[in-house]
């Protein structure tokens, strides 16, 4: 290891776990400090493309996980009123054939749980009810101490800040700032298939409308299915970035929406609504002793379903970093590699609001069909674009 044999991580979400296990898989004593009293996360599903998941494999989590996978068929993007298909690009086995992993639809809970049990069994040390206030350095010690609300101190050879867009290390690294709202609310929920009075189909499927989109997805083999209706809106007036969503509210917003989707609705008995906020591209993301990853440095909108994703290959190259490098080398050439990545995929979730909304009226609506024409005649543009993203390996790179 260079220079490195113990880590203390500020938050215990998927990013923050993935890099626990790969640094503790090296050898590394690491303990991660998490401000809920008990591990958990909040119901709803997540798409874990071939990129993140040859992370997961490579950590040996996918045998695992595969017990509780939904494998889509089909990325679409359909017209919220006909239900047309501006786009149809094949998943399932031509997607696995092509990148080497499959595309999978996993529900948060059961991969933090799987991720959790892996850390405990690899010997991470896991420290709830630990509320962060900042971090203390001292360069003759050659140490970082993680500084609690309840005075518990938690001394290592590094800082890793995983804890999310709002994340007290980030705010003592580059200074106090609020995330940016992005314009934008998201109603998150799942609903039992036993629920539905209609037929959902088996893909990742994007519903297109003006200043609004729907997703619908398969969890759990089939027995569930996952929503998230994202509307355009001027402000967010609460002061939480979450709360429980108004499920009526909901089904006014979308109920001149295709039948798919509006019946879809129906069936849902609670949801809960998120501010999609941002940040600009942070200056650094390390500073002495101390790093980012994921939503601490590169939050980004749901667009391109990558978050997770991003995260996870985070988590992964600053382990394999760390275990290549001194720590000031191995630090820079993390942020080397990963953020024009990060913030390129950043980029492109931003610029697919404006395709999945409709923007610019008419115009809007001919960039679905300039897209959906490309799916036609020419399939390896729309292809190229995503090998970008999927065919992406951290694991060889």
């Amino acid at each position: 290891m260079g220079q490195v044999n113990c880590v203390v991580i500020a938050g215990a979400g998927i990013g923050g776990l993935c890099a626990a296990l790969a640094l503790a898989k090296q050898g590394v004593r690491v303990v991660v400090c998490e401000q809920a009293a008990s591990l958990g996360e909040v119901g709803a599903g997540l798409q874990i493309s071939p990129n993140a998941l040859k992370v997961l494999r490579q950590l040996g989590l996918e045998s695992e996980l595969s017990q509780f996978v939904f494998k889509p068929q089909h990325a679409a993007i359909r017209d919220y009123k006909t239900g047309e298909y501006y786009l149809k690009s094949p998943l399932g086995k031509q997607a696995e054939a092509r990148y080497g992993a499959p595309y999978w639809h996993l529900h948060r809970a059961d991969l933090h749980q799987v991720l959790a049990a892996a850390c405990a069994k690899a010997g991470v040390e896991l420290v709830l009810n630990a509320v962060v206030i900042g971090y203390r350095e001292n360069t003759e010690l050659k140490q970082v101490c993680l500084l609690l609300e309840d005075g518990r101190e938690f001394c290592a050879d590094l800082l890793i800040g995983a804890d999310g867009i709002r994340s007290k290390v980030r705010e003592q690294m580059l200074g106090q700032e609020c995330p940016i709202f992005m314009g934008q609310v998201a109603w998150r929920g799942v609903i039992p298939v036993s629920d539905l009075t209609v037929d959902v189909k088996p893909d990742a499927c994007v519903w297109a409308g003006p200043g609004r989109h729907f997703v619908s997805y398969y969890l759990r083999g089939g027995d569930y299915v996952n929503f998230v209706a994202v509307e355009e809106r001027s402000d967010w007036r609460s002061e939480s970035w979450r709360e429980e969503g108004d499920v009526e509210e909901l089904k006014r917003a979308f109920a001149d929406w295709h039948p798919e989707v509006s019946e879809l609705i129906k069936s849902a008995s609670s949801t809960f609504l998120w501010a999609l906020n941002g940040r600009d591209e942070l200056p650094t993301w390390h500073k002495g002793r101390v790093v980012l990853l994921g939503d601490a440095c590169h939050p980004m909108l749901p667009f391109m379903a990558q978050g997770a994703a991003m995260a996870i290959e985070d988590g992964y190259i600053l382990a394999k970093c760390l275990s290549n490098y001194a720590l000031s080398d191995a630090l820079l050439k993390y942020e080397q590699v990963r953020k024009p990545r990060a913030t390129k995929i950043q980029q492109m979730s931003k610029a697919n609001a404006g395709l999945y909304h409709m923007h610019g009226g008419v115009f809007g609506r001919m960039k679905l069909k300039a897209l959906q024409a490309a799916g036609r005649f020419a399939p390896s543009v729309i292809q190229s674009k995503l090998d970008a993203v999927y065919g992406h390996d951290v694991t060889k790179n």
